[in-house]
């Protein structure tokens, strides 16, 4: 389901030819329901926003929230593996929710890269501690 979405221009002067390197930034946060072991819900957040050293044209907001429900995840490498499937399974909703924004806002649509399930974070590669498990 869809959390929070927003989109808002920015009226900034530049040059007609003007080439805007757009970074979305993605974050992630995984909780367990305490009353029920088998009850996950991954949250999966995209922003873009302008700053002074960085401007863009808009700023955008797209935080979708999953439920899951698994059974026997016991181990750390059970845990990485249902979270990596997790994000599998919202992230492609995220890209269609963030392209129908920006088409909707009637823009050339954003279109967010196609990524490999295990690569999409750094702890997902195993360069970071992990995903904060509640």
């Amino acid at each position: 389901m869809a959390e929070e979405i927003s989109y808002s221009m920015n009226r900034i002067k530049v040059a007609p030819d003007t080439k805007f390197e757009i970074k979305p930034q993605f974050s992630r946060t995984v909780r367990r329901v305490q009353e029920n072991d088998k009850v996950w819900f991954l949250t999966l957040e995209v922003k873009v926003e302008s700053t002074d050293d960085s401007p863009k044209p808009f700023n955008l907001k797209v935080r979708l929230v999953g439920a899951f429900e698994a059974e026997d995840v016991v181990t750390e490498e059970d845990r990485h593996d249902l979270v990596i499937n997790m994000t599998e399974i919202v992230y492609p909703y995220l890209r269609a929710a963030v392209s129908s924004v920006t088409a909707n806002a009637f823009i050339n649509p954003l279109m967010l890269p196609v990524i490999p399930a295990g690569t999409m974070f750094p702890e997902d590669r195993g360069e970071a501690p992990a995903t904060e498990l509640n």
